[in-house]
């Protein structure tokens, strides 16, 4: 035990602001050293004591936390303070299999698969910290929200993603439908390209497992409207394969007239590509061929993406009704 730690008491009271701000310079430097990225020599340097004080100060990390670098209060191990081989852990695992996981993520897989059951902002200020994961800047104003439809299938969205979502780097399109009010998937496929086949397979899954809906809200992509000038309105009296199924079927074709209109969708794979990825990777599926479907790759079946899928739901404003 170093000496003299026991020796002085801490008067309470609220920590002076040049005492938390050097703590914390030194919690960083300590998490690099955990994390391997520096040496316990060059974390000395950087702080700018000795190997010896160096000592001192990793042994007070790993006894008392980010407490035992603001004073010398601590008798025995504060209840909150997360033991150093726990930290080693957190970050030796984020350093060699999660990665490319997000932080949110990360956390909800060590919980699930490791039972370390630390809150969320400890385990991002401490893979921030150790340089592991970047800061983000500051988000600006919250943009204007657009009111849900009022009933799970009044309306449901129709999008594709381009992006890397198997190993390999290879690009393919992640074409989803999205439930307005309530945000739930309820078709996602992973195809070489989104057209009028991919499209229209997704309809007929959305259709056979959930019924038929009200309306249908889209871009006017060549496969959905016939556009005679680019960028402008679509010619309704020009009906696509989708436009007459869905014509047949008594359901509203809504296009898309700015980007806006379709925030939902993106944030929706904003989030996904922070994630999916990884659920793939992590379940050993590499091919579109690995799908029960043979050209498609039913996201449905991936293990965890439901479970993922509903942490992102809500409730609609009313229970739809079944006839």
């Amino acid at each position: 035990m170093e000496a003299g730690w026991e020796k002085v008491p801490m008067k309470k009271g609220i920590y002076p602001g040049l005492a938390i701000e050097r703590a914390m310079k030194i919690q960083e430097v300590i998490l690099r050293a955990i994390s391997r990225q520096i040496s316990w020599l060059e974390a000395a340097d950087i702080i700018g004591v000795s190997p010896r004080t160096m000592r001192r100060w990793r042994w007070r990390y790993e006894q008392h936390g980010y407490d035992g670098l603001i004073d010398r209060r601590a008798r025995r191990p504060g209840e909150r303070a997360v033991p150093l081989a726990t930290v080693e852990r957190v970050l030796s695992l984020y350093r060699e299999r999660y990665g490319d996981f997000n932080v949110r993520h990360f956390h909800e897989r060590l919980a699930k698969e490791h039972g370390i059951e630390l809150s969320y902002t400890w385990i991002k200020n401490a893979l921030q910290s150790a340089g592991l994961v970047a800061r983000r800047k500051k988000r600006g104003p919250h943009r204007q929200r657009r009111e849900r439809r009022a009933m799970e299938g009044m309306l449901v969205h129709c999008d594709g993603s381009e992006h890397a979502w198997l190993p390999g780097g290879a690009r393919h399109d992640l074409i989803a439908f999205l439930d307005d009010a309530t945000s739930r998937v309820l078709a996602a496929y992973l195809v070489e390209e989104e057209g009028t086949l991919s499209v229209l397979a997704g309809l007929h899954a959305v259709l056979k497992s959930h019924g038929l809906f009200c309306a249908l809200y889209t871009d006017r992509g060549s496969h959905f409207f016939h556009t005679p000038k680019a960028g402008g309105a679509v010619d309704k009296s020009v009906r696509t394969q989708i436009g007459r199924a869905l014509d047949q079927l008594g359901i509203e074709h809504i296009p898309s007239y700015c980007p806006q209109g379709r925030g939902r969708m993106e944030r929706f794979f904003g989030t996904w590509q922070g994630r999916l990825p990884a659920e793939l990777r992590a379940a050993g599926i590499t091919t579109l061929e690995g799908s029960r479907s043979g050209s498609h790759l039913c996201i449905q079946h991936v293990k965890c993406s439901l479970q993922f899928s509903q942490l992102f739901t809500v409730g609609g404003a009313l229970p739809r009704i079944v006839t």
